[in-house]
Formats: C-alpha cells, sequence, structure tokens
C-alpha cells in the first residue's frame, strides 16, 4: 500500500494530536488525559480495557476483539513532564510545526498509534493479533509498564518514541545515582575547612565527572539536582546531588557502579573530615536485537515502500523500553518527532512526520493480520 492510497485520515489525526497537547498531563496526574482517551476510543467503536496502576490513574489497552494469541504491542506514555509555563503549554500551529508541551515526547506518537488502530478497526482488523496500550508514569517511576508487564506478556513491542521516524534496534542503559554528603551545623564565621558538606560535594562531584571524563567518555552524564539543608547565616548540614548517566547498550554497568564506589571509598581515605554515601536508585540495563528477523524484515519493506531511508540507530535516553527489555520483551523504537526537542521550553515536531508514524504503524498492523 502507498502513502498515498493509506486509509489514515489526516484530519482526525491532527485533531487528535492537538487535543492530546491540550490537556496537561505530567507524570502523577493523567486523570483528565485517560479519560478523554477513553471516551475517544470508544466513540470510535474501540473495546477499552483499563488497568489499574493505582486510585486514580490506570493504562488503557486495545485488545483483538478474537482470543488469538497479541504477537505486538504498540506503546506510548500520556504522561508528560510537568510545564515551564502553565500559561504556554497548550498547541499551536506554525506552518508544519505543532508545538506545544509533549508534542515529540510523546503525544504525537500516541496519537499516530490510536489513529492506526482506529483505521485498523474501521477497515476490518479487529482480530490482528495486536494490543495498544497507553501508559502512565513514564517520566517519573514507569509504574504503568511495571504494572503492564505484570499482568501481560506480549512478545514484541513497538514504542512511539521521539527516534525522527527512524528504527531504534538497541537502546542505552540507564543509572540514576544519589549523592549524599553531611556535616555540622555551625555559625558561618566558625566555618572549618573541609567540614561543609557543600564543599565536600563539589568536590567529588568534579571527581566524578573527571572520571567519566577520562576513563568512561561514552558515558553521557548529567547533574540533574543539587541541594543542600537551609542553613542561614552557618555551616549546613546535608548536601545532596541526584546524577543521571546514559551508557550504551553494552557498556559493563556492573564494573562502572564498582569504579564510581571506589572513588568515594578513596574520598573517604584522603579526606578524614568527608561524610558521604551513594546509592544507585536504578539501573536499568540496555541492549541490541540483532537486524534480522520478521519483523525487522517487515519494517525493512514498509520503509522501501514509504520512500524512507533505513538507518536503525540506538535510543539514547532511557525510557519503558529497558522495563519490557528486563521483562523478556523485545521492544523495537520509532516515531516521530526527535529527542532533542524533548523536555524543551518550545517543544515541537513536524506534522507530516506524525503522518507518516501513523501510515507506518498501519502498515505494521496489516502486516499482521496478513
Amino acid at each position: 500500500m502507498t502513502p498515498a492510497s493509506s486509509p489514515i485520515q489526516s484530519p482526525r489525526l491532527r485533531r487528535l494530536l492537538r487535543d492530546l497537547i491540550d490537556i496537561y498531563s505530567p507524570s502523577g496526574k493523567e486523570e483528565e488525559v485517560l479519560e478523554f482517551l477513553g471516551n475517544y476510543l470508544k466513540d470510535q467503536g474501540l473495546p477499552v480495557v483499563l488497568q489499574e496502576v493505582d486510585d486514580n490513574r490506570y493504562n488503557i489497552l486495545v485488545l483483538p476483539r478474537s482470543d488469538a494469541e497479541v504477537r505486538l504491542a504498540m506503546i506510548g506514555h500520556v504522561d508528560t513532564v510537568a510545564a515551564y509555563d502553565l500559561e504556554h503549554y497548550e498547541s499551536e500551529e506554525q506552518g508544519d510545526r505543532i508545538i506545544g508541551l509533549g508534542a515529540a515526547d510523546m503525544k504525537s506518537g500516541c496519537a499516530a498509534m490510536i489513529e492506526a488502530f482506529v483505521t485498523l478497526w474501521e477497515n476490518g482488523g479487529a482480530d490482528t493479533p495486536a494490543a495498544l496500550a497507553l501508559v502512565v508514569g513514564e517520566e517519573e517511576e514507569g509504574d504503568g509498564t511495571l504494572k503492564l508487564v505484570k499482568d501481560f506478556y506480549f512478545p514484541r513491542a513497538l514504542i512511539g518514541e521521539p527516534t525522527d521516524l527512524q528504527p531504534c534496534l538497541s537502546h542505552y542503559g540507564y543509572v540514576e545515582v544519589q549523592v549524599n554528603t553531611e556535616g555540622k551545623r555551625m555559625h558561618a564565621s566558625l566555618a572549618n575547612q573541609g567540614m561543609n558538606p557543600i564543599e565536600n560535594m563539589l568536590k567529588l562531584l568534579l571527581k566524578l565527572s573527571q572520571y567519566m571524563v577520562t576513563d568512561r567518555p561514552e558515558i553521557v552524564y548529567n547533574i540533574r539536582e543539587l541541594s543542600n539543608s537551609q542553613a542561614g547565616f552557618a555551616v549546613p548540614e546535608a548536601c545532596e546531588a541526584w546524577l543521571d548517566l546514559h551508557l550504551p547498550p553494552t557498556a559493563p554497568l556492573g564494573e562502572i557502579t564498582l569504579e564510581i564506589e571506589e572513588i568515594l571509598m578513596r574520598e573517604h581515605e584522603e579526606n578524614p573530615g568527608f561524610n558521604g554515601a551513594l546509592r544507585f536508585t536504578t539501573i536499568h540495563a540496555g541492549y541490541e536485537l540483532p537486524e534480522k528477523g520478521p519483523m525487522v524484515s517487515s519494517l525493512k519493506a514498509i520503509f522501501a515502500n514509504h520512500a524512507l531511508p533505513w538507518e536503525p540507530r540506538a535510543f539514547r535516553s532511557h525510557s519503558d523500553a529497558n522495563l519490557l527489555w528486563a521483562a523478556g520483551t523485545k521492544p523495537i523504537l520509532l516515531g516521530p518527532g526527535q529527542l532533542e526537542k524533548a523536555h524543551t521550553r518550545d517543544e515541537d515536531v513536524s506534522y507530516r512526520q506524525v503522518l507518516a508514524a501513523s501510515r507506518i504503524y498501519y502498515d505494521i498492523l496489516k502486516g499482521l493480520s496478513a
């Protein structure tokens, strides 16, 4: 099927995407967008399964009408990061660009998948062995996907994260590190060198940064937060930092975490006044899928049909794919939008790319029912 003959309804897709962006849905507060999506899918004639995540939040699933085993789940998260400006998060259009919170990450991917499923059911594909899963909480704890994999198993998944419409068959690993330093509260005029937890934290962070620059340059690291206990005109009692580490798919996570622990141990040995600790709060392994098999062959054929270049790459951020991989699912990431636009003040997506994504998703689903 050529793109020109695709039954995907572009005006309906555009309206859906703008409606989704206009609903504020930061992680933990997705109730309004969930109600909208549940009603939307029901109005389009699709059966909706609500999978409870907590007292107020749930995942939305569309399962095939038959009892056939699901071979592929298309997964999108409906939450976003918090708005930078609550007065200016809604959608607007500038030519081909649709701007607004979540435009790239990943309400465009969700809208494209929903339109593909609606079109599939309209064209007699209700028994296709595929599921749609719209999950909550990806930007925080991933609790929606954790609940999904607890109750359901899918051998393969396609996730609509912003990949600039290129397939990601491999995925970076992710390590979240919490670092704490402590001191003794005292009047600022009596501060002793080596006893200030902020000073000790800065020294430790510099050593960790230097280690990653010189010994592990493949790591993408970010000092996400740095805060201290409120002290006034005094030495604070504590300082805390959070670090994000994104590592290539085959990076040796065990070795790297041990090396980071050794840096902390040396700091204790070399600085008698140092009182600090670190904790790895999250460790998600990366993965690489081989460029072969029925799913990859089908995708290659679809890309050729749409005259799109086939340029597989690694997804550089962490995502629900890490959790799916750990649960035994083989995820491929493929979605509209660019990762560098996500979590920015002027997040946007090319509508042409959203439309192309929906047509690709529809062709994937049709291939499953062939």
